[in-house]
């Protein structure tokens, strides 16, 4: 099943919700951001917004992803866009880092700080930002209240601790940072880079794979619950959504 995971989500062009447009505005946000400032990107997948921000800034990158195929890609095209100059790639598990203290001025992570959670992230990344620095995240977060049955069991599956939107945001004060700003993926940001190609990537693995055969198959069980993401998005986008929380270290 790990196999075909990574066969799926290799060929996307990103691994999860998010846009060009989004990492942009998120990095104006920055207001006092150092003219050439040395960047953490925590989760980068094949790596979208790494090369955005590699041509946003002057800094110098550190793109941080356990699976090195995502760095290879992330890798061809920043050579392709003419960045790679700015960009190292780190291979390693986000949930055992060991950073200097305040080493970096940013630390970005779109769609990845689930895997140590909100408040553990805050928590745990804050002491590798310089005093003043920023950290920018994108967290999945209920949007409106009252969610129906079906969509809460999913999410109590996938993601239990998911919260809302008022609830991250004390997080973020009593996590000893100060808000920048707050705003809500659009809608394809989850669609045209994900979801869609997505949908076209499981359809060709149900032609590839016999299912009929093995009804019960681990893979099969796999594109499923994929198909189901889809379609909880598809028919729930108001009540959920991705949301870019940017923060300033108080420290």
């Amino acid at each position: 099943m790990e196999t075909l995971f990574f066969d799926i989500f290799e060929r996307l062009p990103r691994q999860g919700p998010g846009d060009p447009s989004s990492t942009r505005r998120a990095f104006q946000a920055l207001a006092s951001l150092p003219p050439n400032p040395h960047i953490l990107d925590i989760g980068c997948g094949a790596g979208l917004q790494t090369l955005e921000l590699a041509k946003l800034t002057n800094g110098t990158i550190t793109a941080l992803d356990n699976h090195p195929p995502f760095l290879n890609k992330l890798l061809e095209r920043a050579v392709q866009a003419g960045v790679s100059e700015s960009i190292t790639c780190m291979c390693d598990d986000m949930l055992s880092l060991d950073f200097e203290d305040e080493l970096f001025d940013l630390i970005w992570s779109e769609g990845a700080i689930y895997n140590i959670g909100f408040a553990k992230g805050l928590a745990d990344w804050k002491k590798w930002l310089q005093p003043g620095g920023y950290l920018a995240v994108t967290e999945v977060s209920w949007i409106k209240e009252n969610p129906p049955q079906e969509l809460l069991n999913f999410w109590q599956r996938e993601y239990p601790a998911i919260t809302g939107i008022e609830t991250n945001l004390k997080t973020i004060t009593s996590t000893g940072y100060k808000l920048i700003e707050h705003f809500i993926l659009p809608e394809y940001a989850w669609w045209d880079q994900f979801y869609n190609p997505l949908a076209q990537q499981i359809q060709q693995a149900r032609q590839k794979y016999d299912f009929n055969a093995e009804p019960n198959t681990e893979a099969g069980e796999l594109l499923t619950n994929l198909e189901i993401e889809i379609d909880m998005y598809h028919k729930f986008s108001n009540y959920y959504g991705y949301v870019f929380f940017i923060m300033q270290n108080t420290a």
